[in-house]
């Protein structure tokens, strides 16, 4: 019984820790010497993706948190330059499940029989920059990288909610 529970506790680790890694990561960064306070306007120049019906996912999900955050689009001419790349990438993820520990080192056994499997699943990468439009200068990078469903509606709720992280802290707290 006590090798039964020890067994499942380390299948449960091993589950919450797989699923903990496959968590949603955004990350940004920004040029320090920017005054962010400068900018008004923002115009779209490209979204790159695989599939066209993310382009207006994209730049909605990117909008709305742009907006929220107190800039204007414009058609064109913006005082910051926006572009969006989306891109996919297979992973695979390895699990071995033991049916048993024999009778132990000490007594001659092993772990017993394992059964190893590969699990593979897509993450997909959106990254967002802002360039100052006048000088053409890079001044901001947010990434936000998420693993893939098979189902439409999960996976634009993800983009959203990545967008949304990755503006909070959008424009930088730049204190000098």
């Amino acid at each position: 019984m006590n090798v039964q529970r020890t067994i499942f506790a380390s299948v449960g680790i091993v589950l919450l820790s797989t699923t903990a890694g496959l968590a949603q990561q955004v990350k940004t960064d920004y040029d320090r010497g920017t005054d962010f306070n400068q900018y008004k306007t923002y115009s779209w120049e490209k979204v790159q993706t695989q599939d066209p019906l993310w382009v207006g996912r994209i730049k909605e999900a990117v909008n709305a948190s742009l907006t929220a955050k107190g800039l204007m689009p414009v058609e064109s001419g913006g005082d910051i330059a926006v572009v969006a790349m989306e891109m996919t990438k297979n992973n695979r993820t390895l699990n071995t499940y033991y049916d048993g520990f024999g009778g132990g080192w000490r007594w001659g056994g092993g772990f017993g029989n394992a059964t190893t499997t590969v699990d593979t699943y897509k993450v997909g990468t959106l990254v967002v920059d802002l360039f100052d439009a006048k000088t053409k200068t890079f001044i901001w990078r947010g990434s936000s990288s998420d693993t893939l469903s098979d189902k439409s509606d999960k996976n634009i709720k993800n983009l959203d909610k990545g967008v949304q992280k990755m503006f909070d802290h959008f424009p930088p707290d730049v204190t000098k």
